[in-house]
């Protein structure tokens, strides 16, 4: 049998990216940092999210019925711990709006506005699948989460931007 720690030590270098996850009730926003965030389908667009159940920003996605997955950037780390942080109201100092009705995280390079397909039940976790309903994106270098260290894809960092740019236009032919 596995234990929880040799559970947690196999996972631990995983890469994840790291996201915020935001919901609003009554106009008061909502979020948490989240790396258990995934593609899930292209047609329709989908998305999955994996909270735990006793995760207040579960509760009101799933009694509203949307979410918004902000997607973070190498130099964000702060905005992960604070949205990591319990007992704290984690909006505060923080730069952020509503867009498509949901917070979003001013600095955050990707942003998507989803609404809640499906959830499954998944141990003391709830996969939640979404659809995608508006998204914007900047070319920037992502927050990545593994071996318990904030870091960034270094393949990323070794290119130039123009580098970036040619090889996804050369990817995309």
């Amino acid at each position: 049998m596995v234990s929880d720690q040799q559970f947690r030590d196999l996972m631990a270098g995983v890469c994840a990216p790291v996201t915020v996850v935001t919901a609003t009730d009554g106009g008061q926003p909502f979020g948490a940092t989240v790396s258990a965030f995934a593609s899930l389908s292209l047609n329709p667009p989908m998305v999955t999210v994996a909270l735990d159940r006793a995760s207040v920003v579960l509760g009101k996605i799933v009694a509203t019925g949307r979410l918004g997955v902000n997607v973070l950037g190498r130099a964000q780390d702060g905005l992960a711990l604070t949205f990591a942080k319990r007992g704290v109201d984690r909006f505060a100092g923080v730069e952020w709006g509503v867009d498509h009705g949901l917070p979003r995280l001013v600095e955050a390079p990707g942003w998507m506005a989803c609404s809640l397909v499906r959830v499954v039940d998944g141990g003391d976790h709830l996969l939640l699948m979404a659809r995608v309903e508006h998204c914007s994106t900047s070319v920037a270098a992502p927050l990545v989460y593994g071996h318990r260290t904030f870091g960034t894809h270094s393949g990323f960092n070794e290119r130039p931007r123009r580098a970036i740019s040619e090889h996804v236009a050369a990817f995309a032919r």
